[in-house]
């Protein structure tokens, strides 16, 4: 440590050195200035990280509409790496538990807002069961993209914080094809959704509202884009797409508002 110290005195012109050079008096000094060196690293570590998740993901890109009614929504996860967005996990080949569900890998996470920037109704929560407090449960979802119902779920039960299915990890869900792409909602409320496979919706009909099925332990929607599956494979196999919402490639942290239907 000193060499070091003697190092920074010579390299440095003295303008830049305090004079005397102050040192920590004592060991607990030097282990707090190590600590903090490390600490530093960290910072500067997780910020570079925080920055390169904002880039644009390196699959390709499709792009919708504000899947939401109104309301005020928070990206839980969203990005480019696994600082910011924890779907990224999935493509690590060497977990088996991923592979089924690699495909969603750049899926978008969003929690709601309340009145009070809370993701609870209010600064008190309306109701004593967490899930019908939530700001998001009862949210209503409009189709993000005009297109035919691949997929539809519907029956599954909403489960109260922090319960959830690890079967039915989807939960009530919709597949919507659009074009080239296919749009997949997740986790939203039983008897919500009155759509069928086969059915036709146009950009921005109503499609269900947010609940809590599945493998969700607080309610949410998710929503990831993907090419269309192979015939005869699970519905979610197609190979995945980036999703850009209002021209926005939305990252954890972001706010999507929409103030009127």
């Amino acid at each position: 440590m000193m060499a070091l110290v003697l190092l920074m005195q010579v390299a440095l012109p003295q303008a830049l050195l305090p004079w005397p050079f102050l040192l920590p008096a004592g060991t607990s000094g030097w282990v707090g200035l190590v600590v903090s060196g490390i600490l530093l690293c960290f910072g500067v570590w997780f910020a570079a990280r925080a920055v390169a998740g904002k880039t644009l993901s390196p699959v390709e890109m499709s792009d919708i509409a504000n899947p939401f009614g109104s309301g005020h929504f928070l990206v839980a996860h969203g990005g480019s790496n696994t600082l910011l967005n924890s779907h990224l996990k999935t493509l690590v080949a060497s977990v088996e538990r991923f592979r089924p569900w690699h495909r969603q890998s750049c899926a978008v996470d969003f929690f709601g807002l309340g009145r009070w920037g809370l993701r609870a109704r209010g600064r008190r929560r309306a109701d004593p069961r967490p899930m019908r407090s939530s700001a998001i449960f009862h949210a209503e979802v409009r189709a993000p993209c005009a297109g035919v119902v691949v997929a539809a779920e519907g029956g599954m039960p909403d489960f109260d914080v922090p319960n959830e299915d690890t079967v039915n990890r989807m939960g009530n869900h919709l597949i919507l094809r659009c074009g080239n792409a296919e749009i997949v909602l997740a986790h939203m409320r039983q008897g919500s959704i009155p759509l069928s496979p086969g059915d036709a919706v146009a950009l921005g009909d109503r499609l269900g509202e947010v609940g809590n099925s599945g493998a969700s332990t607080e309610p949410h929607l998710h929503i990831h884009a993907q090419r269309p599956a192979p015939e005869r494979a699970p519905p979610i196999s197609g190979a995945p797409l980036a999703l850009r919402i209002d021209g926005w490639f939305l990252v954890r942290g972001n706010l999507l508002d929409r103030v009127s239907g």
